[in-house]
């Protein structure tokens, strides 16, 4: 149907019945008329209801094509996935679809991340390989970079040329009516428009390496976290395999005055013990058995502690598997070597070092914004309606856009992102400084936890001897039960000392490896699942 038919109604019916009067031959000689009496006889009536049907249909066809165009976004679905403003996939290949929810590096490909069971006895891979599938930071982080990501197909996007269709109508009432067109009048416009930007001075350029940058530095950014999650998981597991050990520690150190208070109690129902040494020993026995209540406490916050870093509530169940895994003595190297490796390897100075690029980036960006663009578009335009007549045209332009004076605004922009760089440079350099304390004090760190671990084996050595020593005196009725009871205590904190020692050690090893940048899944199968049966032996 040609557009023009929909500006005349079907029933159109002439608005005045000239035939009422002879003297009146046309449309032209009823508006001379001036004398009121001599258009009496005129049937107007008729007239003035065809005119009111006439506008009545005009506004409903225009406020039904009004309501077609707004209600037409609200009939598509609101997550399609395509529709004929957007499109779906990947078009400009930024790798949006592809990107992983966890590096490779840390994830291994053959693990599927299945819901932890509450009856599988867990190794350290497997609580780091289920914080990284479970815990919400992973998808956080994903996010991000996806959002980066869609950031550079957006800065690639300004290289492809823009398609735009105008549609115009409008309803309108003259009064007095005009001679050529008569009331009410609906017009109609299109207008196609393509245009595409052909020089801007490297503003594109320089738009495009900043979003690359920042692609690289969020990708970077997620393998830091990452490392930072594998780093929480293995001291959270670390942390409930010493809560175990200290536990059994205090069920041994229970044990052993319960042991003492008995032969206490026998000495002094033989009547060769005072009063006192029965009340120091079940004094003893006593605080003992609340630290083991206690212990039990700290081991369930322990366990809670480990599930919720593996994105579990924390009153699931959780079960670790036992190791005879002991951690090597031999794994320290050169000081100067770690730091040097940190700095090539650490993510987060590699994000740093990608954030000052696109700082430098968006300089240059800032100051092509300020200088001419040369664009060309191509149009082809159509008008129709009641008080136009019909055109067609068709334009092809060239346009030079030279800005000239904007309150100065470009050169602080400007300003602002050489501020911007000095900034990001500034953070880079802070961070190099920081990478070398990290790997320092986590170097020494180490090194002292696993001299403590020797001197606690000799300590818990000698501290049993002297426990069977001063408890056989005691039985024998050559010792004291101050002697015993000191014995005893030596013995239960050189047990806690070593348990603390080898946590130190697995902890320090674990933070070395994630203040030199190479903390992944590799490093993780190599670190120790220390046993409880290892640290209570």
């Amino acid at each position: 149907m040609n557009p023009h038919d929909l500006l005349h109604h079907p029933d159109d019916k002439p608005r005045f019945d000239y035939q009422a009067r002879p003297d009146f031959k046309s449309r032209s000689d009823f508006k001379r008329c001036t004398d009121f009496k001599r258009c009496t006889n005129v049937k107007t009536l008729p007239a003035f209801k065809s005119s009111r049907l006439k506008l009545t249909w005009y506004a409903k066809t225009l406020f039904a094509t009004a309501g077609l165009l707004l209600m037409l976004p609200l009939t598509l679905p609101l997550s399609a996935a395509e529709s004929i403003w957007y499109r779906a996939g990947d078009p400009l290949n930024t790798h949006i679809d592809k990107l992983p929810k966890v590096p490779a590096d840390y994830l291994p490909p053959d693990v599927l991340c299945a819901p932890v069971s509450a009856e599988q006895a867990l190794t350290l891979a497997d609580v780091a390989n289920a914080s990284l599938c479970n815990n919400p930071q992973t998808r956080e982080l994903w996010s991000s970079v996806r959002v980066q990501a869609a950031q550079l197909g957006v800065a690639k996007s300004a290289y492809l040329p823009s398609l735009t269709d105008n549609v115009s109508t409008g309803f309108g009432y003259a009064s007095p009516e005009s001679g050529t067109r008569s009331n009410p009048t609906l017009n109609l416009s299109n207008s196609l428009v393509a245009s595409y930007l052909l020089y801007d001075f490297g503003n594109r350029n320089a738009t495009l390496e900043n979003a690359r940058q920042l692609l690289l530095s969020a990708s970077a950014s997620q393998s830091s976290t990452v490392q930072s999650l594998l780093l929480t998981s293995s001291v959270a597991f670390y942390q409930v395999q010493a809560n175990m050990a200290a536990l059994a520690a205090a069920r041994e150190a229970e044990r052993a005055s319960e042991e003492s208070y008995k032969a206490a109690d026998a000495r002094y129902k033989a009547g060769v013990a005072t009063p006192a040494d029965k009340l120091q020993a079940q004094t003893a026995y006593a605080q003992l058995t609340l630290a083991r209540i206690t212990s039990e406490g700290n081991l369930q916050n322990a366990y809670g502690s480990l599930a919720n870093v593996m994105g579990l509530p924390a009153n699931q169940k959780v079960t670790l598997a036992s190791s005879l895994v002991n951690a090597p003595q031999n794994i320290l190297e050169d000081i100067n070597s770690l730091i040097d490796q940190a700095v090539v390897r650490r993510p987060d100075l590699i994000a740093s070092e990608a954030q000052l690029k696109a700082a430098q980036a968006s300089i240059d960006a800032s100051k092509a914004a300020a200088k001419p663009t040369i664009s060309v578009a191509v149009s082809n335009g159509l008008q129709d309606g009641s008080q136009l007549d019909f055109s067609k045209n068709s334009t092809l332009g060239l346009t030079v856009s030279i800005p000239l004076f904007n309150g100065y605004a470009p050169s602080y922009r400007i300003r602002a992102a050489e501020a911007t760089a000095d900034l990001r440079a500034a953070q880079r350099d802070r961070l190099k400084l920081q990478i070398s304390l990290d790997v320092w004090t986590a170097y020494q760190n180490l090194r002292t936890a696993l001299q403590s671990v020797t001197a606690t084996e000799a300590l818990m050595s000698s501290a049993e001897q002297s426990y069977r020593v001063a408890l056989g005196r005691y039985k024998a009725g050559v010792g004291n039960i101050i002697d015993t009871l000191n014995a005893q205590s030596a013995l239960a904190t050189a047990r806690q000392q070593q348990i603390q020692a080898t946590l130190n050690a697995n902890i320090a090893r674990a933070t070395l490896a994630q203040a030199m940048g190479a903390l992944d899944n590799a490093m993780i199968q190599s670190l120790p699942s220390t046993s409880m049966t290892q640290l209570t032996q």
